[in-house]
């Protein structure tokens, strides 16, 4: 039989136990090739790993040979983000199981034309959520226009969006911490599209550190980004809207942890907590003006860009999914969805409101004695045996 040595320049390669070892590649005919010439006389198996995954199904192959540690590259690294292999144990197949009753739904909720003649603003829109978010509205009729940073991104995924969808989609590059990048992008939006019917405050910064660690410029461009770019567009674009007498629906994207708390991520915290209070208190406001506020708080939801400054490696999340109830990570359609109809006229009689979108990670975390999900029967018996032979109070 051929050693099995893995080629130095394939990444994604983990070992799962001495009998199987895991292969993950978003390009896998490169990986199949590569096992193919390595491995010829090993049983190879194509096969789709569900376990934890969101976005997109983990392409694997499972390679039954002996497998050493000299064998494995130490540059063969599991790729992060979307690529990223989970060890095959007994807990994520409990967590497969559950995930199972949970399964989600692609496609949209809403009917074609839902949004037709409309006029969508989504900060943040090139990429990720925003992304998904654009795409959705535009897609059901509304004329998008996607802010962000980057001209090169917008001008790429306006384009994506515009071809997958027919629609109109205007990029446009604006700072959002700048309250004068925010009203030039929203001097072309009006000469291009008129005023938004929609206004998506999505736009993020955010990134893991020892809170000790972080310098004041980089605790104000967090809030700068999340805060007062919120507060940047939802101001401009407001002011014009009551002086032209016109409604509009404004959803922001905050965080779990904003109404908790998080080591951390406190500069985010702070922000996503502060983007929350602002909605509900337009919500009342602003109502007045033919305005609705509302706002969700996603729980983890993978996406390339926030992962990456999130959870790098990989390891964080790998345990974090075993206190989801739902056995997995959400995908962006799940938030898409919610977002629209949030965004629609179906849901008009609902402002102020923080939804959270979870899998219910967040009662689990606060219940005191849900870590009792590990106890087994056994274990139950021997704990009630104890408990009806307890005397007194």
């Amino acid at each position: 039989m051929m050693s099995p040595k893995v080629d130095m320049c394939v990444q994604g390669v983990q070992k799962v136990s001495p009998d199987f070892i895991l292969i993950t590649n978003a390009d896998f005919s490169d990986i199949r090739r590569v096992i193919t010439e390595k491995f010829a006389t090993i049983d190879v198996e194509l096969c789709q790993l569900k376990v934890c995954r969101s976005v997109a199904i983990t392409i694997g192959f499972l390679c039954r040979t002996q497998l050493t540690e000299n064998n494995l590259s130490h540059s063969a690294r599991p790729n992060r983000c979307l690529r990223r292999s989970f060890a095959w144990s007994t807990a994520l197949q409990t967590l497969e199981k559950r995930a199972a009753y949970f399964q989600p739904k692609d496609g949209l909720m809403l009917p074609p034309g839902t949004f037709k003649d409309k006029v969508a603003f989504i900060t943040g829109g090139a990429t990720g959520l925003g992304y998904g978010m654009a795409s959705a509205l535009s897609q059901l009729g509304a004329a998008v226009a996607i802010a962000s940073r980057s001209m090169d991104q917008l001008q790429k995924s306006a384009k994506e969006i515009s071809q997958n969808t027919g629609g109109q989609v205007l990029p446009l590059r604006v700072d959002v911490r700048k309250a004068d990048d925010v009203a030039e992008a929203v001097d072309k939006l009006v000469s291009q599209f008129g005023l938004p019917d929609i206004v998506v405050n999505n736009a993020a910064g955010n990134f893991i550190s020892p809170t000790e660690r972080l310098s004041p410029n980089a605790f104000a461009a967090v809030i700068g980004i999340v805060l007062q770019g919120t507060a940047n567009v939802t101001l401009d674009i407001g002011k014009r809207l009551i002086k032209e007498k016109k409604g509009a629906t404004f959803l922001a994207i905050s965080a779990d942890y904003a109404h908790s708390g998080s080591g951390f991520v406190v500069p985010s915290a702070c922000s996503k907590a502060g983007v929350e209070a602002l909605t509900r208190s337009l919500a009342f406001e602003w109502a007045q003006y033919g305005m609705r506020f509302n706002c969700i708080s996603p729980g983890p939801i993978e996406t390339k860009g926030a992962f990456s400054r999130l959870d790098p490696t990989g390891q964080f999340m790998d345990k974090f999914i075993k206190r989801i109830p739902a056995g997995r990570i959400g995908e962006v359609n799940e938030l898409v969805n919610l977002a629209i109809y949030l965004m629609s006229d179906y849901s008009n009689w609902i402002n102020g409101q923080v939804i959270r979108l979870n899998g219910g990670e967040y009662p689990s975390g606060a219940g005191m004695f849900n870590q009792l999900v590990q106890v087994t029967n056994e274990q139950w018996d021997a704990l009630e045996s104890m408990i009806r032979s307890t005397k007194g109070s």
